[in-house]
């Protein structure tokens, strides 16, 4: 195998396979024979997923570790450094295509400036560029392997969180043309300074020919350019290449002037917000660099449409899921948004609406064999396709069980009754010119404006970083009670499923019946368990809490009556907190009951602890894990063999690492909150935004009553806002009368008078804002805790007291 020597390889190859597709997921396996699997060593060991590789077909693997068991008629190529090995090979692969490449990096505006080139330029060339914002270590040599022999162009983000990054995306994407957006403080953790961080993105400009970038920012480092050749743009200086001295707003556009070459040139742009304007300027110049007209640069410049970097998943129609991705189709972004909608266990069919794709640079017949290909690996239940060319490839999906096809959305929309959509998982994938966002409205459930966003992205970051922390092997258990701490049921379990944590953990066998019957599979904990509900768990295959002598002696009765046995269960030890679990004094009768039991099968043994987060209580913590330690030890001894041990918290697993015995729970850290997490470690990100519009705005005069109880007013004239949220929806009343503040166009405003049951007042005075503008009650910039605190409670109770009537809304990048 060629593939063997180039990553320098040992191993013997048992079965020759031509290779297509590199895979660092055992999930995502769509060509299983033509596939390089690399078991990446990182938060997860990529070798404990060789066996589910294998059960999916694939026969060629790139490790560190020989296996310690039998793969029949499976290449192993063992290498020193299994990253090194997938870099490796991608710049082998791209050394063999003398193409034009365009290599972007910066601290914001990456993915927007690829795309938008791309738009810009994929009427003339064929081009290969990353998929979404795969721009990493492992996502830039997935994507510069996709370069093949009719591509005339690429175009290639990099991104990097630290020092010696860059040099190996470098050698990867080898780009010929560098293009360096917005230098801002974004991603800057990882470097000492502002200048450090600078002089590692231009690493990537190593032997570049030619570099655009903006003269005021590097103006202290143009001597120090890596590229043969530069092209400057300006808001500032002229002596830069294209001067842009001129900015005004036009029937909702940005309309530039700027000197080039001596000559006054002009563009509009489609967009008002600053970043927007900013990336396409860099489009803008990056053009004019490559030798395109001026004023056909305008005309393109003025048919930009928005990126959409972020599946959006939403409650729809007869117990419906959507799934909208309706600004985009490329077949490598549709493999991402399939792969997302494979992880959906909660209905039984998996719908995929799709529209004709264009500048595939493939001949028809291939592209949409490959589609019908990729659609089928994916296991999609009903196809939908839109648009002329789908319609007359339709033989290419003769293999799908389901499938219809319409030459246009309008036709679709006509004929959506004969379609019955009715639980299933609908995932809206089309190109912007098919305006599938009429689709995604005609199917969503019609829903109270108010809504809390759940970025799902943000939670998987939180989960990650936890395991980051966690000594090796130690297990983690999530906690998923009161509706996912008021983020959703199984829209987060599928994602923790999916990204295999090892237990859930719920308060009530209601809630565990609800993950079963959404295709939750992992193993579920019931914390409070009811014995008159016992039959359901047993049901729906749920491990009880068992907390009492009392509640052990009825399950032990209600197993001998269903005639069940070593059925699993979880004890709980009360080492302080005095709420639920046996105490000490109860052991010895515990151990009794135990011992030779054939009922039942202790799974795990736990506490909890009373105040892991805080400082003042280390001492008592310590006294908590000393008498644990004692408990599990005499269990374990009259059980005759061990069991899972846990008693660290979210707060425990970063104060108490000695406290992780062999599992931890994760609870409100996955959302992003977390007081034990020094300011230096925090690597969380709030994941949920709370959001809701203006209903009217009304002027009021100083003394003049609002609200209930006449209990609000103005100190002097101004105006006051009615929005869309009340007491019903979650916010409490204690918010009302100026302790609570919202944020209107980044401008903190109080409430005026009581919070009603539907709505409320803030005091829009000092900014400028009609019916229908956004407000946002809490976010990344006004946070959870920050409305905690107004109200003297805890982040738990402002999560969980979101209303079900708020709708929620989901999004993935």
């Amino acid at each position: 195998m060629e593939i063997q020597q180039i990553i320098g390889a040992l191993g013997t190859i048992v079965r020759e396979n031509n290779i297509s597709f590199l895979l660092t997921d055992s999930r995502q396996i769509s060509n299983p024979i033509e596939s390089l699997f690399f078991a990446l060593k990182g938060r997860r060991d990529g070798h404990e997923f060789i066996s589910e590789a294998y059960n999916e077909g694939v026969r060629n693997f790139v490790v560190q570790e020989q296996p310690t068991i039998s793969y029949q008629a499976a290449n192993f190529l063992m290498v020193p450094d299994v990253m090194q090995a997938l870099q490796t090979l991608a710049a082998y692969h791209r050394s063999r295509f003398n193409l034009p490449v365009i290599g972007i990096t910066g601290s914001n505006g990456k993915t927007i400036v690829k795309e938008w080139l791309y738009q810009l330029m994929a009427a003339d060339k064929n081009i290969v560029r990353n998929p979404k914002s795969y721009n990493s270590q492992i996502g830039v040599p997935l994507s510069v392997w996709q370069i093949q022999a009719e591509n005339d162009l690429g175009i290639f983000e990099a991104g990097i969180s630290t020092t010696h990054e860059m040099e190996a995306l470098q050698a990867i994407i080898q780009p010929t043309i560098g293009v360096l957006t917005h230098l801002g403080s974004a991603h800057a953790e990882g470097f000492e300074s502002f200048e450090q961080k600078v002089q590692e993105k231009l690493k990537l400009f190593t032997n570049c020919e030619l570099l655009v970038y903006n003269y005021d920012q590097l103006i202290s480092y143009k001597d120090d350019l890596p590229a043969a050749t530069a092209f400057t743009w300006s808001l500032n200086f002229k002596e830069a290449d294209l001067f842009v001295f001129s900015e005004t707003v036009i029937s909702k556009r940005f309309y530039l002037r700027a000197m080039y070459k001596g000559q006054e040139i002009e563009c509009l742009i489609p967009f008002l917000d600053e970043a927007s304007v900013e990336n396409a300027i860099v489009c803008w110049a990056t053009m004019l660099a490559l030798g395109y007209n001026a004023v056909e640069t305008d005309v393109r410049l003025e048919h930009l449409t928005p990126i959409s970097m972020r599946l959006e998943m939403k409650t729809g129609v007869n117990d419906c899921s959507i799934i909208d991705d309706s600004y985009n189709s490329d077949i490598r972004s549709l493999e991402i948004a399939l792969n997302f909608l494979q992880q959906q266990n909660q209905h039984p069919v998996k719908t995929l609406i799709l529209s004709d794709i264009f500048q595939s640079g493939l001949p028809q017949t291939d592209l949409y064999q490959q589609v019908a290909t990729l659609v089928k690996t994916k296991r999609v239940d009903k196809f939908i396709g839109v648009g002329k060319a789908l319609y007359q490839h339709q033989d290419s999906f003769d293999a799908i069980p389901r499938k219809y096809f319409y030459e246009s959305t309008h036709e679709l929309l006509r004929n959506r009754n004969e379609l019955n959509f009715n639980n299933e998982a609908i995932l809206i994938k089309g190109s912007r010119s098919f305006e599938f966002e009429k689709i995604s409205r005609a199917l969503s459930e019609k829903a109270h404006e108010t809504m809390l966003e759940i970025n799902l992205n943000a939670l998987l970051n939180n989960l990650n970083f936890y395991k980051s922390k966690l000594k090796p092997g130690v297990k983690i258990m999530t906690m998923v009670k009161a509706f996912s701490y008021g983020s959703g049921t199984f829209e987060v379990a599928n994602i923790l499923q999916y990204n295999k944590v090892d237990y859930l953990a719920v308060a009530y066998i209601d809630e565990g019946v609800a993950l079963r019957q959404a295709g939750i599979k992992l193993p579920i904990m019931v914390l409070n368990p009811e014995p008159s509900a016992f039959d359901k768990m047993l049901e729906f295959k749920l491990e009880p809490e068992i907390y009492s002598l009392g509640l052990l002696d009825r399950f032990i009765k209600f197993a001998q009556t269903y005639k069940v046995n070593q059925y699993p269960v979880h004890l709980k030890i009360d080492t302080g907190m005095h709420r639920l679990g046996f105490e000490a004094f109860e052991l010895d009768v515990l151990c009794d009951l135990l011992m030779d039991n054939p009922y039942i099968k202790v799974t795990s043994v736990f506490s909890h602890l009373v105040a892991s987060d805080a400082e003042a209580h280390d001492a008592f913590t310590r006294q908590q894990i000393k008498a644990f330690k004692q408990a599990f030890a005499q269990i374990e001894e009259a059980l005759g063999y061990e069991v899972i041990k846990h008693i660290s918290n979210t707060s425990a697993i970063i104060r108490w690492p000695d406290a992780q015995f062999d599992m931890v729970r994760l609870g409100i850290g996955l959302y992003g909150i977390d007081a034990a997490v020094p300011e230096h470690l925090n690597g969380l990100q709030p994941i949920a935004t709370l959001k809701t519009s203006i209903s009217q705005v009304k002027n009021i005069l100083a003394g003049e009553t609002v609200g209930y109880n006449r209990n609000g007013s103005l100190l002097k004239d101004g105006r006051i806002a009615t929005i869309r949220i009340g007491y019903a929806d979650g916010y409490l009343r204690a918010f009302g009368n100026g302790v609570g503040h919202m944020l209107v166009k980044n401008t903190l405003v109080p409430t005026v008078g009581n919070i009603a049951m539907d709505m409320c007042m803030i005091d829009v005075s000092a900014v400028d804002v009609k019916e229908g503008d956004e407000v946002i009650v809490f976010n990344e910039q006004q946070t959870i805790e920050d409305l905690a605190k107004q109200i003297g409670t805890i982040p738990y109770e402002i999560l969980t007291n979101i209303s079900q009537r708020v709708k929620r809304v989901y999004f993935y990048e």
